[in-house]
């Protein structure tokens, strides 16, 4: 069976934006889309236009660079949300209109005063309004995650009958377990009987640590695109992370799918949408943070030592990452030792090493890493003592 491609719908410059503080104007967003596109994102989702004159101009500053990405907007299940969207992404050579509402009962009864009647009628209303202005509408189930499946297959047929040629079921709270979020991607497959004119998506945010999880079982289950954002960003926890995302496909070849992203290039924009965004990656983060190929457990230094692939299951370049790094602190072994003495030129025995292990451990019990100045003065003060 052929391998079949994972759409990444990248919403860093939308969804991502909305984290306090992570506010972009016009320059950087456009600065940020055209390394998105470059990185081999899809489906590039710029804004919402109708929430502020610099939005709008945001997205249709983007639509006029981007020239192998769709271009996406968002909007509400409102025909004014629909007609400003699609006014802003006018010179997009590839654009998308993103409109939907909430099928939860929760959403149904709390935040629209209404029936689960009338929302379908106007999910079905907003995908025609937004195929008069493109064929490639893609329509949102808000709080798909807690919606009953009955209903929210009623929904997503009748809205591929209107014309939407994508299906967002998005776990907006982050509530579901992988397993639930699977099962009711399965459910969608196997009752909504025009499934087939259309790709069902993955949105899933981070409340429980499980966005990316809930993210790739959805694929495994059937759907075909998964939205994303650099570094997780996004509203309270974050978003599904795109290079998680990416590379757990990439490292599952099994699963028979795969992605057009240019993971050499996942670290490089990683730093840049920390930067532009203002909001540093935590050093644990997977793939894209500082520690992500460091190595100070003397047990794990050791392994590594013998052979990367003892501890590490990715190779740093792949991801465009710095080399693997040995961190010295008072739980790193000999051999870990005698390699960054290597490193910076000095040549020891076996012998030397066990003299020096009893300086470097005095060091490192009052250092939380015992650095390259450190391992230097070490190294020339034992070769004067032993010339003497």
């Amino acid at each position: 069976m052929a391998a079949e491609q994972i759409i990444i719908f990248d919403t860093t410059l939308r969804d991502g934006e909305q984290v306090p503080g992570c506010k972009l104007n016009t320059k950087e967003k456009l600065r940020l889309a055209l390394q998105l596109e470059d990185l081999g994102v899809n489906v590039l989702e710029a804004g919402f236009p109708i929430s502020s004159p610099g939005d709008f101009e945001s997205v249709n500053e983007i639509a006029k660079v981007i020239k192998n990405a769709v271009v996406c907007g968002l909007t509400r299940a409102q025909l004014k949300d629909i007609e400003v969207a699609a006014e802003a992404l006018k010179p997009a050579a590839r654009k998308r209109i993103h409109t939907g509402i909430g099928t939860s009962d929760l959403h149904i009864k709390y935040k629209f005063n209404s029936t689960r009647e009338e929302i379908l009628q106007r999910a079905v209303q907003a995908v025609k309004w937004a195929r008069n202005f493109t064929d490639d509408v893609e329509f949102y189930a808000e709080d798909a995650g807690r919606s009953d499946n009955e209903y929210l297959a009623r929904v997503i047929e009748a809205v591929i009958a209107a014309g939407a040629t994508t299906v967002n079921i998005p776990d907006t709270t982050g509530y579901c377990l992988p397993q639930q979020y699977g099962d009711k991607i399965k459910y969608l497959m196997d009752h909504v009987q025009n499934i087939d004119r259309a790709v069902i998506s993955c949105h899933c945010h981070n409340d429980l640590g499980l966005a990316s999880a809930n993210s790739v079982v959805g694929a495994i289950n059937g759907a075909r695109q998964i939205e994303c954002t650099i570094n997780g960003l996004g509203e309270r926890a974050g978003n599904t992370s795109l290079e998680e995302v990416v590379m757990i496909i990439k490292q599952h070849p099994e699963l028979q799918l795969y992605t057009s992203i240019r993971t050499e290039k996942l670290n490089p924009i990683s730093r840049l949408v920390s930067d532009t965004m203002r909001m540093p990656v935590q050093p644990n983060k997977a793939i894209v943070g500082s520690n992500a190929f460091a190595h100070s457990s003397g047990i794990h230094q050791d392994g590594f030592l013998k052979n990367a692939l003892n501890y590490e299951i990715i190779n740093p370049e792949e991801v465009g990452a710095d080399t693997s790094k040995i961190v010295l602190t008072a739980r790193s072994g000999r051999s870990a030792l005698a390699y960054r003495f290597r490193l910076l030129g000095f040549e020891f025995d076996r012998n030397d090493i066990d003299e020096l292990y009893n300086q470097f451990l005095a060091v490192a019990d009052h250092k939380k890493e015992v650095e390259d100045a450190d391992l230097s003065a070490m190294a020339r003060q034992y070769q004067t003592s032993t010339a003497l």
